[in-house]
């Protein structure tokens, strides 16, 4: 009886040759799997099925994930307000480990010995997916035929056609991956320092001209209504206000980092959504949080970040981190008022019962009615005293 192996797939080329590679070769019983976190349509995973039987598998599922990735790491991705680097806001890093955690259960689930992807060895997918099969399942074997046999495309298709396996292997310009948290765009533009992605490259191209009003209202840091129209589901807030904000060719960008694996890492992508939720809510936050929760809000919150892209989102402090970022929420409950533009968009302002900017108390740079000048003038003495007793002491 032959040992079963689960393999993450993806229909590309990479995982069609793991497929009839493990066949064949190793003799397994291949059981395919794609998990979906919110990228796919249906049309798309019953193209893949199709595909996955094709090159022989003995049966192959699709794993929904979407719901479980926005409530267990994408809800923290906006309460924290996470862009790395001050450009990304950690699209394809943030749904790898979720990916990942449902192959290692899939695969515990149907008893297979061996997991199986097609990642190579120049890039961070290969850790995010051998850390966590090694800490959700370790007694389940890891295979890498791409990364561990160093192959070439060219060699990839050489064997596939060898097996009879016939399919347009052209490879696109560029390759694309898109999830619920945004799209990434690779090309040999990425591969450079000095070139930008061609306006084709972007799957969501200008169909919206002028400028149009967005209104997002939070509660609690979580979207509920977008333009007034009530969501139930966070997810399809977010996919509303892409469905909006793309036809406007928002969320535009390149974005250079550290990889995991010590080298420097290039890649588009487009974000309208991520990006414009993250600065609604910051801006939503600067009227409702005090200066000392914002402070330590956006030093835990970056050290976040930082994790899950590093694939450490299974440590436990990442739990209390995010039982922090849950109790700053309380009084994040408002509207925010967004104007879309092509390529731009503009926070305009907000409203909330929670404004700590409230003419109640002061009109900044006008007047105020909690202190006089005396009490000013008092304060700032006190203020000033170590600096003053420092420069007396010191003055030569």
């Amino acid at each position: 009886m032959k040992e079963k192996v689960v393999l993450a797939f993806s229909g590309g080329l990479d995982t069609s040759y793991c497929a009839k590679y493990l066949s064949h070769e190793k003799s397994l019983d291949i059981h395919s799997a794609i998990v979906n976190t919110g990228g796919f349509s249906e049309k798309e995973l019953k193209e893949i099925e199709a595909k996955a039987f094709r090159l022989g598998v003995s049966s192959h599922v699709a794993l929904d994930v979407t719901d479980k990735y926005y409530s267990q790491c994408i809800k923290y991705l906006i309460f924290g307000n996470i862009i790395k680097n001050n450009t990304y806001p950690l699209s394809v890093s943030s749904e790898r480990v979720f990916q990942a955690i449902a192959i290692a259960e899939y695969a515990k689930k149907i008893g297979a010995k061996y997991i199986a992807h097609g990642s190579t060895g120049a890039g961070n997918d290969q850790v995010r997916f051998d850390l966590v099969f090694h800490i959700m399942a370790p007694e389940i074997g890891i295979i890498t035929p791409i990364r561990d046999m160093k192959l070439s495309r060219d060699a990839e298709i050489e064997y596939l056609k060898s097996k009879g396996v016939e399919a347009d292997w052209t490879k696109s310009a560029y390759s694309i991956n898109k999830g619920l948290w945004g799209t990434s765009i690779g090309g040999k533009e990425t591969l450079t320092s000095n070139q930008s992605l061609p306006e084709s490259a972007y799957p969501s191209q200008l169909t919206q001209k002028g400028e149009e009003m967005l209104t997002i209202e939070f509660v609690k840091g979580e979207i509920k209504s977008v333009n007034s129209k009530k969501f139930e589901n966070p997810v399809d807030a977010i996919r509303e206000i892409e469905k909006l904000a793309s036809a406007f060719a928002i969320g535009r960008d390149m974005h250079v980092g550290d990889t995991i694996i010590g080298i420097k890492g290039r890649v588009g992508f487009e974000a309208a959504a991520p990006l414009i939720i993250i600065k609604a809510h910051h801006l939503l936050e600067k009227h409702t949080l005090t200066k000392w929760q914002l402070y330590w809000k956006e030093q835990l919150a970056n050290w976040y970040g930082m994790f899950v892209h590093e694939s450490q989102y299974l440590e436990p402090v990442m739990r209390n981190v995010e039982k922090f970022l849950d109790d700053t929420q309380e009084f994040v409950t408002g509207k925010v008022f967004v104007k879309l533009l092509p390529y731009r968009f503009e926070t305009i302002g907000i409203e909330s019962k929670h404004d700590l900017m409230n003419s109640k108390f002061a009109k900044y740079g006008e007047e105020n009615t909690s202190f006089s000048g005396e009490d000013v003038k008092g304060f700032t003495k006190i203020l000033g005293n170590q600096m003053g007793i420092f420069m007396a002491v010191n003055k030569s």
